[in-house]
């Protein structure tokens, strides 16, 4: 099992909205076949590993290790159930059931009434960390939140006035090289429209391999230059913005409405799960980061601290709980915090 969570990890920022699943089959305790979940509307994790097999003989006397519970259902793939009671494969071992409304047990039921001997819960912790951007879109309605800043060591965001329209950096290239790479394992990115103003941002994965995330953009009152990189047309990107200030969308540039009041926070989160987006990355400012903090609609925190100082200018986003872990990144220090 703990083979299949690693292997899973492959499909991290691919297999999306899919879960990445990992699975394992074992023959006289050997693994003959392994497989996690393809690329969106690919295979799973299932149909890989029995693929892989050489020897399908062997199949109707092995054991089929899974992180999630496999489907039941027709989806863009037919049900990974009914391919392994196709194969005769007598035993099924799942880390954790899998609580999206369309399976929630109903592939465990098909297996054992197909006469397979299944057993559930074997590092189901693990393996619910592992699926936890997929279990929170489906049991809270959002995405998995993660906020990013990073910030001076005297505890400013951004200077109290740039001098071109730029990014300012803080922090040094590996650590945003490191950035690229999150990027690429995420589904979307999202800022506020003062960090487009100001910085113009292009939020693409340009320091590392993979899939750029959708770009979200809040802009409630239409302030963002019209020759900024984020609305360039490039790259998916959604729009956020009121009423009096939606235009007109297109495949690749959308818009979508929401009101000024106090629930912002939550109706974007609404927005993103109606998009189906798994996993967000908050970028900033630090108005907006602040926002999520004390709407408490947060999961994960990382934050970068250089070693140069601004003195007086944006103060950095403030968390009221410890980190889990520190970590050295050349000069800077990488702080990671957790919304239990």
């Amino acid at each position: 099992m703990r083979r299949c969570i690693q292997i899973a990890s492959n499909a991290l920022g691919s297999a999306m909205p899919n879960p990445m699943v990992g699975c394992v089959i074992v023959h006289n305790q050997c693994i003959i076949g392994e497989g996690y979940t393809s690329a969106y509307g690919g295979n799973h994790a299932e149909v890989n590993a029995i693929n892989s097999v050489k020897d399908k003989l062997l199949l109707n006397k092995a054991t089929l290790y899974v992180t999630l519970e496999p489907c039941s259902h027709f989806g863009k793939t037919p049900p990974c159930s009914d391919l392994i009671i196709k194969h005769k494969i007598p035993n099924v071992v799942i880390s954790t059931i899998d609580t999206h409304s369309k399976v929630a047990g109903k592939g465990i039921k098909k297996l054992k009434d197909a006469g397979c001997q299944v057993t559930v819960g074997v590092l189901e912790n693990e393996s619910q960390k592992h699926h936890r951007r997929f279990f929170t879109f489906h049991n809270k309605n959002r995405p998995y939140i993660i906020l990013k800043w990073a910030q001076t060591s005297d505890g400013f965001i951004a200077p109290e006035k740039a001098l071109e329209r730029a990014p300012v950096w803080i922090t040094n290239s590996y650590s945003r090289q490191l950035v690229h790479k999150w990027r690429a394992e995420e589904q979307a990115i999202l800022v506020g429209n003062k960090t487009v103003i100001e910085d113009n941002p292009k939020l693409t994965i340009r320091d590392w391999s993979g899939t750029d995330p959708v770009r979200i953009l809040i802009d409630l009152s239409n302030k963002t230059p019209e020759d900024s990189s984020i609305l360039d047309k490039t790259i998916k990107t959604i729009v956020i913005t009121s009423a009096n200030h939606k235009k007109q969308s297109s495949d690749i540039l959308l818009y979508e409405t929401i009101s000024s009041g106090n629930n912002v926070v939550h109706e974007i989160c609404n927005i993103l799960h109606k998009h189906e987006i798994q996993s967000v990355i908050i970028e900033g400012g630090s108005y907006t980061i602040q926002s999520f903090i004390d709407a408490n609609l947060w999961d994960e925190a990382r934050v970068f601290h250089g070693t140069n100082t601004f003195k007086k200018g944006v103060k950095a986003p403030i968390l009221e709980v410890k980190p889990i872990s520190e970590e050295k990144i050349m000069t800077d220090t990488l702080k990671i915090y957790q919304n239990d």
